[in-house]
Order: structure tokens, then C-alpha cells, then sequence
């Protein structure tokens, strides 16, 4: 009974926060901010971990191709698919529940113990709608730049993997990276990042808005809004899956 409680309040609270805004130009700064925030203050994370996930990648493949009537193409092939269907989309998307879902839930979660949504409610301002709607917005519009970025960024860590271990030839890479290329990966990819980034910054605002008590709860509803995120995350990985590649 209280997951459907829950649901119940989030289905609420998500129509509280997608109103219009009452002045445009308050949701477009708040935006930018958000934008700093959720965002480009995640580029480097998300750099190092798909640099270094690509060269592994990489690695590993051609480390396991021991059969001689396996092209080596196979290898910049091999990389490119998992960074775009899987790891790029996916993983990185888990990682950001960690960093901007917890982020989120405790600045929310923060004004809330402290009265400050109460004070907003009094100036007549709809809180949900200020505090959560820009950070929605954030990250739908930046999570899917970031998972393109990974997505270079991955690529390219395999292929300089290959050039400094001298597994792999460049072009023997790069031909791999070029073959049996459907542009649908890149769609689905994208598609997933969108939903993720929903999840993580909507269950995210709405475990930061329903905080009662005191910080201790506040680092309790953060840590539920990562769960929560996380495991969302991958119950829609299967189900777009499933929808979309199947």
C-alpha cells in the first residue's frame, strides 16, 4: 500500500511541476543554472569513465579473439556497439542517478527541512513547479549531449587502446567502427537517455520535496532517490529494449 501511496503523490507532484511557469523569464534563469549544475559539471566524470570504459573494451576483445578466422575489424565493431547500445546510454546514465539524483534530493530536500517551500507556497509561488520543472528540463535537454559526448569519447579510448598496445591497426580499427553501421542504434541510444534522465531528476525532485524531519532524512530520501533511480533505470532498459530492438 505504500508504493501505490507514493505513486500516487509523484503522479500529483509531477502535475503540480509541469504547469506553466508563472514568469518565463524566472524558469529560464533557474534553467541556466540548472544547466551548470546537473550538467556541465558532470563532463569530467563522464570523460574519464568513457575514455577508460572504450579502452577496456577494446582491450578484452582483442585480447579474446583468438580464432585467426576473426577479422580484427571486429574489434573497433565490437567497441562501437557496446558504447552506443549499452554502455553509453545505460551506464553513464546510472552513474549520473549517483551524482545528480542525490544532488538533486538534497538541495531540495534541504529547503524543505528548512522551510523554504513552505515560504514559496506563501508568496504564492507553486514550488514544484520552480523548484523541479528546470531541473526536469535539464536534464532531458543536457544528459542526451553528455551521452553523445561518451559515446566519441569511448570510441576513441578503444581506438588509441589499440594504437598504444599494438593490438589493433589504426585502420583495421577505424574500418571496424565504419562497418555494418545502422543509424537506428544512435536513435535508441538517445531514446533511452531521454527517459532516463526523466526518471532520475523526476523520483530525484520528488524524494527532495517529501522529505519530513530533519538531515537525516535528507540523506535518507537521497540515498532512496538513487536506488530508486537506478532500479527504474534498468527495469526500462529491458522493457525499451524489448520495444524498440526486438
Amino acid at each position: 500500500m505504500k508504493i501505490i501511496a507514493e505513486m500516487g503523490e509523484y503522479a500529483m507532484l509531477m502535475f503540480q511541476a509541469f504547469k506553466r511557469p508563472d514568469k518565463g523569464r524566472v524558469f529560464r534563469r533557474q534553467l541556466m543554472m540548472d544547466f551548470q549544475d546537473l550538467g556541465a559539471n558532470s563532463i569530467g566524470i563522464v570523460a574519464i569513465i568513457s575514455v577508460f570504459t572504450g579502452a577496456i573494451i577494446a582491450m578484452q576483445t582483442a585480447y579474446n579473439m583468438d580464432n585467426p578466422l576473426l577479422s580484427l575489424k571486429l574489434v573497433g565493431f565490437s567497441t562501437r556497439q557496446m558504447m552506443i547500445l549499452e554502455f553509453s546510454p545505460t551506464i553513464i546514465s546510472l552513474i549520473l542517478a549517483g551524482k545528480v539524483g542525490s544532488s538533486i534530493a538534497s538541495e531540495i530536500g534541504t529547503m524543505r527541512v528548512t522551510e523554504q517551500i513552505d515560504a514559496l507556497k506563501v508568496m504564492g509561488i507553486n514550488p514544484a513547479n520552480y523548484l523541479i520543472l528546470p531541473k526536469i528540463t535539464a536534464s532531458v535537454i543536457y544528459n542526451p549531449l553528455l551521452i553523445i559526448f561518451s559515446m566519441f569519447l569511448g570510441i576513441g579510448g578503444g581506438w588509441l587502446a589499440c594504437i598504444v598496445t599494438g593490438l589493433v591497426p589504426s585502420s583495421v580499427y577505424i574500418e571496424g567502427i565504419q562497418s555494418w553501421y545502422d543509424p537506428f542504434t544512435i536513435t535508441y541510444a538517445l531514446i533511452k537517455t531521454v527517459v532516463f534522465a526523466f526518471i532520475i531528476s523526476s523520483i530525484s525532485g520528488f524524494k527532495g520535496y517529501t522529505v519530513s524531519g530533519g538531515s537525516v532524512e535528507v540523506g535518507r530520501n537521497s540515498t532512496q532517490a538513487v536506488v530508486y533511480s537506478s532500479i527504474l533505470i534498468i527495469i526500462f532498459d529491458l522493457i525499451l529494449t524489448q520495444l524498440l530492438l526486438v
